[in-house]
Parts: structure tokens; sequence; C-alpha cells
């Protein structure tokens, strides 16, 4: 019996540390000293967390450059799923954004360092680098403006559910038109287009309507065919999702932990990973059929989200 009770010194040493781990708080609840329990169960909230960041990892890297709105199905994953549900939760899901970004610069590396490289000699790459600033700038001021009022007011799954089926219905219409598109290249648009898409792009801070759905949109009825428009889309979305990211991380810097900087990693990775795997697909995909599936996807999103809302969800 004494036999069967005595522990060897390597296996209890193993069990303090599978406690200690086992007794760290969740990181969506506040940081307070806590005792160690010696109870193995109490790390599933700590796995529970790494699998929210990877499930909302993989929801940001799909959605992201689709035309069917990252943020309203990251804020419907919140309110049907429970995923995301805290401030820092809110912080996480902006943060990631950059994992889906590094994933545009990977794809696009050769072009971007070219651009980057002929900017200060190449009239034609300087040109391209302001029609970018140009682009970026009406989203800057509104921001700065209203970026505080529209999340107050509009952050709301009611108005992700909407905002998605009328955005399904624009995005079908404009498919679906005769354009004749003139511009076949993102890095040689006029001016005064990239000005128009980027204001059409503020449109996009209303949750559901999608960024590089608004820009995809305003880019075609401008004369864009559909390969360029989700290309010029893809580059506005970096100085854009790059400047959230800093804007966000600076902002929620005191709150940071280090729990909280792994599981942003992990969310980090997985985006990135998920984008880069989407990205070269949706130019596949949208060359050859168009936008019709996305328009039909926002729709049947939009209007399973109003009934769970309206049954009570």
């Amino acid at each position: 019996m004494v036999g069967n009770l005595a522990k060897p010194r390597a296996q209890a040493t193993a069990d303090s540390a599978i406690f200690g781990i086992a007794a760290m708080p969740r990181i969506s609840e506040k940081s307070r000293p806590f005792a160690v329990e010696r109870n193995p169960e109490r790390a599933l909230p700590m796995l529970s967390d790494a699998i929210r960041a990877v499930i909302l990892g993989i929801i940001e890297g799909v959605t992201e450059f689709l035309p069917v709105s990252s943020t309203g199905h990251l804020l419907l994953a919140e309110r049907f799923f429970n995923l995301g549900a805290g401030s820092f939760w809110n912080t996480f899901t902006v943060l990631i954004q950059l994992g889906a970004i590094l994933a545009i610069v990977v794809i696009y590396f050769a072009k971007l360092w070219r651009i980057a490289l002929g900017m200060f000699s190449n009239p034609e790459d300087r040109r391209f680098v302001i029609g970018v600033l140009v682009a970026f700038l009406p989203a800057v001021v509104v921001g700065l403006i209203a970026g505080k009022y529209i999340k107050e007011l509009l952050f709301n799954p009611w108005v992700v559910c909407f905002s998605l089926i009328v955005g399904g219905a624009v995005l079908m219409w404009v498919d679906q038109l005769d354009h004749n598109p003139h511009e076949h290249d993102a890095t040689t648009f006029p001016l005064p287009m990239y000005l128009w898409i980027g204001v059409a792009q503020c449109l996009a801070m209303i949750p559901g309507v999608s960024r590089s759905g608004a820009t995809i949109v305003s880019a075609m009825l401008f004369g864009a065919d559909k390969r360029a428009a989700a290309e010029f889309s893809f580059f506005l979305a970096i100085p854009t999702m790059i400047g959230a990211f800093a804007y966000d991380f600076y902002k929620n810097r005191a709150d940071m932990t280090t729990d909280h900087l792994g599981i942003i990693a992990i969310g980090f990775v997985v985006s990135f990973i998920t984008a880069l795997i989407v990205v070269k697909a949706f130019l596949s995909y949208v060359t050859r059929n168009g936008f019709t599936f996305f328009a039909w996807w926002r729709v049947i999103v939009g209007t399973l989200g109003l009934i769970a809302l309206a049954l009570g969800r």
C-alpha cells in the first residue's frame, strides 16, 4: 500500500509543473494573484484560448481579402459562438490582421521590392506609391474624426447582417454589368481613380460592408478589370491594416501581457498561412468566375444572422 502511494521525485516535479500551468487564468480574465491548485482540469481554459485564437485566425485569414467582410464575420462569431468576447479579443482581431497583410507582402514581394527601390528614380513607381497614399488618406481622416462614434453606434450584429445582405446585392449587380474595362494594371490607375477608391474604402468602416468589397466594386465601376481591382484592394490593405494595427497596439499596449503575446502569435501565424492560401486561390477564381459566389455568401450569412437574431440568439 505504501509502495503504491509513493511517487518518484521526477514524477512529483512533473506534476508540480503541470499544476502550475493549469493554475494560470484565462487571458480574457483580469490578471490576478492565484494559488497553485492541484487540479489538471484547470489547463483546459488555456487550451480554450489557444483554440479560440486558431479559429479567429482562420476566419481573419479567409475573409480579410474576400469581399465578404472580415470584421462582420468576426463580430458574428463573437455573438453566436462566444468567440472573441471581451476587450482583449476585440484588440486581438485587429492585431492578427497584420498576419494576413504579411501574406500579401510575401506573395507580391518581388513587385513591391521593385517599386520600393524605384520610387525615387522611376516616375511610374513613384506615381503608384503616391496613388496608394492618396487612396489611404480618406480612411485616415474619417477614422480619426468619426472612428470612435462609428464603433459605438454601428458595431452590432444587426448592422452587420443588413450590411452583408445589401453589400451582396451590390456585388452581384456590379459583377453582372458590362464594364468594358480599360484598366488592366493596378499600378497604373489614374490618380483621381485612386482617390475615389479610397473614398469608397471609408464605407467599410461600417461593419459588414467589407473593405475589399468596397474597393473592388469601386475600382470596377471606374473601369478596372476584376483581377486589377482585386490586386489594388490587396495593395491598399497594406498601409490601411498596418495603420490600424499600430494604432490599436499603441492604444492597448499597457494592457498587454506575455500571455496576450503568445495568443496573438498563434492568431498571427494562422491568419498568415490561411491568407497565403486564400489570396492565390481568390485571384485565380475571380478572374474566371467573377464575384457571384461571394455575393451569395454574403446574402446567406446575413440572412441566417437576421433569423438567429429574430429568434433571440
